[in-house]
């Protein structure tokens, strides 16, 4: 009898054991609230210092410090709060991650408010702090490069290539088993800086329809905005079709598992 009492404690002990080291689920506002929160400040943040670094361009370096403060302030961005929400701060972003399994669907237009919201702060700031004859001659740091329908289709193709490029490094270095790197944040702040260096005086590198909205809005300067909302979505489709039916590995691909 003391035996079967002995064993019986045991399966007690076990039990309780386990529901004592079974994880507990995250708290509602780290799942939800947090992220975008995350999503919120990160856009400000980086699109803060992409404007000041277009209206403050110093005469002389080209593309060279937007192309530096761009990646480097997008890296570091991603590196500090990309453990809260992924650190997408685009909204092509996030619909890539979403086609390619790194986003809930019930997140992704919390993530497009977040991320609109931010790039509208960010470009107040740098409106807040440039001169104002800086900020009106850089049209508040808002793309300026087509001037004429017929710059349309190379700036449209320039903003789908150089955003695919961003968007299949943010995917395979943070999603794909295979591919992953804790050098994600920097392989994707690497990525916006040689993009903007190769392809700013084609189209301005936009490859950030958040980008383009904040100051796009509190410049007032609409002119071919819709260029740098289709250029990027078409490139996330493009990348969520690649990823889940060719390169992706076996968790990610949908065909010939």
């Amino acid at each position: 009898m003391a035996a079967a009492e002995h064993g019986h404690c045991s399966a007690k002990e076990a039990m309780d054991m386990d529901i004592q080291f079974k994880p507990s689920q995250p708290h509602w506002y780290e799942r939800y609230v947090q992220p975008c929160v995350a999503e919120l400040l990160g856009s400000t943040l980086f699109i803060f210092m992409g404007c000041l670094s277009v209206v403050e361009d110093a005469e002389g370096t080209g593309r060279l410090q937007p192309a530096l403060a761009h990646g480097l302030a997008l890296g570091l961005t991603i590196a500090v709060l990309g453990d809260i929400s992924g650190g997408h701060f685009n909204p092509a972003v996030s619909l890539s991650m979403w086609l390619v399994g790194g986003l809930n669907i019930t997140m992704l237009i919390p993530y497009w408010v977040s991320q609109l919201c931010g790039g509208t702060i960010g470009a107040s700031l740098a409106k807040a702090v440039a001169t104002s004859e800086r900020y009106v001659n850089a049209s508040g740091g808002a793309f300026s490069s087509i001037t004429a329908d017929e710059q349309i289709p190379s700036v449209l193709v320039g903003e789908i290539v150089m955003t695919t490029f961003l968007i299949l490094v943010a995917c395979m270095g943070t999603v794909n088993g295979k591919t992953k790197t804790p050098l994600a944040p920097f392989c994707i702040g690497f990525t916006v800086t040689v993009d903007i260096l190769a392809g700013g005086g084609v189209s301005g590198a936009c490859m950030n329809p958040a980008r383009a909205f904040g100051p796009a809005l509190v410049a007032n300067y609409w002119d071919y905005h819709w260029v740098y909302w289709v250029g990027p979505m078409v490139a996330a489709l493009l990348v969520g079709v690649l990823v889940r039916l060719l390169i992706g590995d076996r968790t990610t691909r949908l065909l010939l598992k």
